[in-house]
């Protein structure tokens, strides 16, 4: 198996679609410029000047009038769907649904289910109910040790033959370096890429926040950022002596993107992510004592912010994911540190950081756009592309909409984002994957022809 085949979602009807005059902002094909996009049979088939093409009967129109922005779709290499066993918090229905209303093609499901998936039988079962469930095309990183115990191996190779991408402990740390170098050696026989997260359980130990000032006012036990750092330092160096393939999740720090560079400027095979909250929000977003501010790894201090940004904006950070982390309303309205860690973020992920980064004028929007769709080549998948004969992939944004997240409601099954309530600019209208329509927002009718 490779690329598309490692990942499963239920076909849709092959889009039959004019885009006229809309703006195709695609920096990775080098082009921003007003067109007409024609889209036939699920595939981009013709571009135009604006207002050129004409309209054919068996295809639906979309007049974009200069004021609509069409961009690739976006990838996310990391949610949680909670399939199996955590079904009250999302599925993967509902979190496909809610990733396709954020304007991404493709997600990768992390495996710190119920059961833990660490085995082949239950990555079938999983792969089955996406290919009958899931909006957009989904993809799995089974566990790496079972059951996230961190004390025996999954079977790394009959996994890979069921469609793994990778593998991860996601939710847990592999503590053990000489696990961890086992795993290592595994991965570089049977290919996909590890993707860590990272922290030193002993230095974290029950911290509800980051350790710091704001920590320290609010009577919370913290977590020092070193208890992420000096893992990321760890892993990277053996990555680099196994010659390994790896990936580092939500990075939260300024020490971590450090160490990431470091063992870049030494050739290691390593790539990194970072979270919208972490990118816009900081621990002092917590005074408010608001359980959604609670995540893992926590909101940080703004010098550490301000070290992600320019980590995203020089590349040695890759890509951006959500870490969409779904809970039920009654598992967060309990007191701050008795809440389980974790945000949603599918549906607020390009709107927030168009609103805090770009309109701010802190990084420009086709970097934005590289860095929402970079997360598929990390893991060996094809990149969404605006080009004559490419998969029709596709987000189509009015940048200029303002609206409230989550004022008429959340198409994912939980409602924990920490951006709620925020007015945000830049609303995603239209959603292809797989050459199909699978969101379209009631206000497109607004624009529509």
């Amino acid at each position: 198996m490779s690329g598309p085949d490692r990942l499963f979602g239920a076909s849709t009807p092959s889009a039959e679609l004019l885009l006229s005059d809309v703006r195709v902002l695609d920096p990775r094909a080098e082009v921003d410029a007003r067109r007409d996009v024609r889209i036939t049979g699920g595939a981009i088939a013709e571009f135009a000047e604006p207002g050129t093409l004409q309209a054919r009967e068996d295809e639906e129109t979309i007049a974009g009038n200069g004021r609509l922005t069409l961009t690739p779709a976006f990838f996310d290499p990391h949610v949680h769907l909670r399939t199996p066993g955590q079904e009250h918090k999302e599925d993967i229905e509902s979190g496909t649904r809610a990733a396709a209303a954020g304007g991404f093609a493709g997600v990768i499901a992390m495996p710190n289910t119920d059961p833990v998936l660490d085995s082949a039988p239950l990555l079938r079962s999983l792969r089955d109910a996406a290919i009958h469930q899931a909006r957009i095309p989904v993809g799995f990183l089974p566990a790496i040790t079972r059951g996230l115990a961190g004390e025996q191996l999954t079977e790394m190779a009959e996994l890979r033959q069921e469609g793994a991408l990778g593998f991860s402990d996601d939710g847990k740390p592999v503590t053990s370096a000489g696990m961890l170098r086992k795993a290592l050696q595994y991965q570089r026989l049977c290919g996909g890429v590890l993707a860590l997260h990272e922290e030193d359980p002993t230095l974290s130990r029950k911290g509800a926040m980051n350790e710091g000032a704001v920590s320290a006012a609010l009577g919370i036990a913290g977590i020092p950022t070193v208890a992420e750092s000096t893992m990321v330092a760890r892993d990277a160096a053996l990555a680099g002596y196994e010659d390994a393939r790896v990936h580092f999740q939500h990075l939260s720090c300024a020490a971590s993107v450090e160490a990431l560079e470091h063992g870049k400027a030494h050739g290691w095979r390593l790539s990194g992510e970072v979270s919208p909250h972490h990118l816009l929000l900081t621990d002092e977003d917590v005074r408010s004592m608001d359980t959604r501010m609670k995540m893992h790894p926590p909101l940080t201090s703004e010098d550490d912010r301000q070290a992600l940004i320019a980590g995203l904006r020089s590349g040695t950070i890759d890509c951006v994911a959500t870490d969409h982390a779904p809970h039920a309303r009654d598992e967060k309205e309990v007191p701050f540190e008795q809440a389980p860690m974790g945000t949603t973020g599918l549906e607020t992920a390009f709107a927030a950081l168009h609103t805090g980064l770009v309109l701010s004028g802190i990084i420009e929007l086709p970097l934005l756009i590289e860095r929402m769709t970079a997360g598929a080549a990390l893991f060996e998948l094809p990149t969404a592309l605006i080009a004559a004969g490419e998969p029709a992939n596709l987000a189509l944004i009015d940048l200029d909409a303002v609206w409230v997240a989550g004022e008429h409601g959340w198409e994912s099954r939980s409602e924990n984002c920490c951006f709620a309530g925020r007015r945000l600019q830049g609303r995603v209208l239209m959603t292809l994957a797989a050459g199909g329509v699978v969101h379209r927002d009631r206000a497109l009718t607004l624009v529509g022809a």
